[in-house]
């Protein structure tokens, strides 16, 4: 198997696949008397497609055993798709670009305390990673009609061999 490197989650090495989203303070406005920081429009939503809407669920994860083998690979082409942890332990990011319909070698991301993600439309991606324990996501995503759902099953997978950077 191909042995795959944890990387540091940061805006310009995930920006071809969407967004971080974390406090910024460029972004940040007193709002509520002065009793709130508002860090605004960290990321765009979207849903495509007549009868598309913008929902929200919480995704209960649980944690993936090391060494972890990535074989498969999921791509959303009607809508984005975010994950906020609603806790403080991290996650892992596993990423790849297009190449003619299919999934590139796979990228791992190592989203700290604090960080989520927003996938673009249409980006390859694996389900939830969870360190640790069970642990609870806020997701935004699409809900309508339309298939909404690619995979894609790598004939020679990958390997995270930890999940420390």
């Amino acid at each position: 198997m191909r042995k795959l490197a944890l990387e540091r989650l940061t805006p310009a090495a995930f920006a071809p696949f969407g967004t971080v989203i974390a406090p910024d303070p460029a972004k940040a406005r007193m709002i509520n008397g002065g009793t709130t920081t508002r860090f605004h429009a960290l990321a765009r939503a979207e849903a495509l497609g007549e009868g598309a809407a913008v929902i929200l669920n919480i995704f209960r994860g649980e944690p993936r055993r090391f060494p972890y083998t990535v074989d498969m690979m999921e791509r959303h082409p009607l809508g984005s798709q975010s994950f906020s942890p609603l806790s403080s332990r991290p996650f892992l990011v596993v990423v790849a670009e297009d190449e003619g319909g299919v999934p590139s070698i796979p990228r791992v991301f190592f989203a700290e305390s604090g960080q989520g993600v927003n996938y673009n439309a249409n980006v390859w991606h694996h389900p939830l990673m969870a360190l640790g324990e069970t642990s609870d996501f806020l997701v935004v995503d699409r809900a309508g009609p339309g298939d909404n759902l690619e995979e894609y099953f790598y004939s020679d997978p990958f390997i995270i061999e930890e999940a420390t950077p």
